[in-house]
């Protein structure tokens, strides 16, 4: 997942970012400021993370770190909470990174070792709420990261798509790099969700209907820029084929071999258009960002959730990412969203409460779908 690095954040950039914000912004951070902050702590701002406090600091809500009269414990508590998450995952999961050094048999040896691990990799350093950037000191252009335990989101291939991403709905159509050595695993597909990532569902086609279907969902979802591993069209191609879906191009699909699956994403164009899948496909006419095409696809996605293809979960961080931001955040989808943030919040964990907000996920997406569409608000 390598992409051109973007370039540096510039205190007029950030300030453009902040008008952005529906939130207060007081005035910047200094440089003695931010030295002490580090310094209290023990972790370092990356580049574009320090411009950003430069150029004024966000307050009034809880979400936003208060770098400078914030409660110290609370800081602390929010800069602990990735590792302490790994660890729980560690303790209860059974999560192990592949670097590491092999696992001991016993739980508690197990977490001397992957604290000891987690204690070179790099320090993740709250933006907002839940999101993370990595504290590199003078490095920018790191992915901002969503972190609950090991449930790792990229929200943002840098700072400044990170707040147009969630703030406004409008991000960049660029793949994010992976940046530094520890969290990359999870940028490359650990055991958390790129939710600009192939959507992480099983294939559920069992007739030609569905099939046609399926292949047009993937059509909408490489539309509105989300990516597909090559071998997921090729599934796509032999499902079809298997429930009496013909084509010539089709055919070809189904049939390339490991060493040809760069020749995937073209076949499977040919494909929709011999199947006359494209001729439909919605325009890009709205104010907002292939408005049409995500309406259709959140309807698909609920539809996965209630048939459990899609766990809820992760179900509901891609409507949030792709549905609900990128639509201005519709109020019809706010309850859907607030029972994601519920689930994915530490409470929830400590709490034991995660598969009864799982159910209230699918109970919130069976009444959605069972209304008007788009709902209304």
């Amino acid at each position: 997942m390598i992409a051109q690095s973007p370039p540096p954040l510039t205190l007029e950039s950030a300030r453009d970012l902040q008008s952005m914000l529906r939130a207060e912004i007081g005035p910047g951070l200094s440089e003695r400021e931010l030295d002490a902050v580090e310094g209290r702590f023990g972790f370092t701002f990356s580049s574009d993370h320090r411009v950003f406090l430069v150029a004024g600091l966000p307050c009034g809500s809880p979400q936003w770190p208060d770098w400078r009269n914030g409660d110290p414990d609370d800081l602390a508590a929010r800069l602990a909470q990735p590792v302490e998450g790994v660890l729980f995952d560690v303790e209860r999961s059974g999560f192990w990174h592949p670097a590491w050094s092999p696992r001991p048999a016993g739980t508690s040896e197990a977490l001397q070792v992957a604290r000891s691990e987690l204690a070179a990799a790099p320090r993740l350093v709250p933006v907002y709420g839940h999101r993370y950037l990595p504290g590199t000191s003078g490095e920018c252009g790191h992915p901002v990261l969503s972190v609950h335990q090991t449930d790792v989101i990229i929200y943002g291939n840098d700072l400044a798509d990170y707040i147009r991403r969630e703030f406004t709905g409008r991000a960049s159509r660029f793949p994010a790099r992976a940046t530094v050595g520890f969290w990359s695993y999870f940028v490359h597909g650990g055991p958390g969700t790129d939710v600009a990532m192939p959507t992480p569902h099983t294939p559920y086609a069992v007739s030609a209907q569905e099939a046609a279907e399926y292949l047009r969902m993937l059509a909408l979802e490489r539309l509105i820029g989300r990516r597909h591993h090559p071998h997921q069209l090729i599934e796509a191609g032999l499902t079809a084929l298997a429930l009496d879906l013909e084509t010539e191009s089709l055919a070809l699909l189904a049939g390339l071999s490991r060493t040809e699956q760069e020749n995937a994403d073209a076949l499977f164009d040919q494909a929709l258009a011999e199947l006359g899948l494209t001729g439909d496909l919605p325009a890009d006419d709205t104010d907002l960002p292939w408005e049409t095409a995500r309406w259709e696809l959140v309807r698909w996605w609920l539809r996965l959730i209630v048939n459990g293809s899609l766990a809820p979960g992760a179900g509901g961080d891609v409507i949030t990412y792709e549905g609900w931001d990128a639509l201005a955040r519709p109020r019809s989808l706010r309850p859907l969203v607030d029972t994601v943030d519920a689930y994915n919040d530490r409470a929830a964990i400590r709490r034991g409460t995660r598969e009864q907000l799982a159910g209230a996920i699918v109970a919130e997406a069976e009444r959605l779908l069972a209304g008007p569409w788009p709902p209304l608000d």
